[in-house]
């Protein structure tokens, strides 16, 4: 890389706040697609870069190295979830159907959802974590927000009489490791376990240990959720 190409781009980026957004955003989002196809050891600066028509030396300029576009993209995919996930749940009028649609954007792949993504993601995102302290600090954080939204829908659906008395905490913890480890059968393709079956499975258990009656309204989403990021779903893509 010459160095007239990595001030011409750091001059590019500093350009404008606007124009940075927006090029921070596009970045972000092609990351998501390129790692959600190639995995993130086989993923690099340039083919980030490729898919959106810039240099590499611009995507270094932003993210500095491979871990932390992995680490930003995360978070950027996150609050879109979350973001989508609270409106979704601002519309619906039980806890029941609140916690309902979190199983779904957990589960069931959405055929037009953006950015695209997928459960591969995130193991590649929880790999990283293992060994990483920044990647393994987002990785705690996450899971507590993630805690955090469940306990919530559990507390408001015990003060409305919906849900019996149960620790919201506890179940949270229960009901967010039970979806993480469904996530990696749903990751890996696994014949017994797709995303359908992993959402009746989790609503079964909800319904079963927050007492109360499962109705059969359950959805199919077109063609699925998150993974309208590709196989997969929290899509937190969760």
């Amino acid at each position: 890389m010459s160095r007239d190409v990595a001030v011409t781009d750091t001059a590019q980026a500093a350009s404008g706040l606007g124009t940075a957004d927006s090029r921070r955003e596009q970045m972000l989002r092609a990351a998501l697609e390129v790692i959600a196809e190639r995995g993130y050891a086989d993923t690099r600066i340039a083919d980030v870069a490729e898919r959106i028509g810039i240099s590499p030396a611009l995507v270094i300029y932003y993210f500095k190295t491979k871990d932390q576009l992995l680490t930003e993209s995360i978070r950027y995919l996150d609050n879109i979830w979350y973001a989508t996930g609270q409106r979704r749940m601002a519309e619906l009028p039980t806890a029941a159907a609140r916690i309902e649609e979190i199983v779904a954007m957990s589960c069931l792949p959405e055929a037009d959802a953006e950015p695209r993504s997928s459960w591969t993601l995130w193991l590649d995102f929880w790999t990283l974590a293992a060994r990483n302290p920044e990647v393994a600090g987002l990785r705690q954080r996450d899971d507590e927000r993630w805690r955090d939204m469940v306990s919530s829908v559990v507390t408001d659906g015990q003060q409305a009489g919906e849900f019996r008395v149960a620790e919201p905490d506890n179940f949270a913890i229960l009901l967010c490791s039970l979806l993480d480890g469904l996530a990696i059968q749903i990751a890996l393709d696994d014949p017994v376990v797709g995303p359908e079956r992993a959402f009746d499975l989790c609503m079964e258990f909800i319904a079963e240990q927050l007492g109360f009656e499962r109705k059969d309204s359950q959805r199919v989403r077109n063609g699925g959720h998150q993974a309208g990021l590709s196989n997969g779903a929290r899509q937190k893509g969760r």
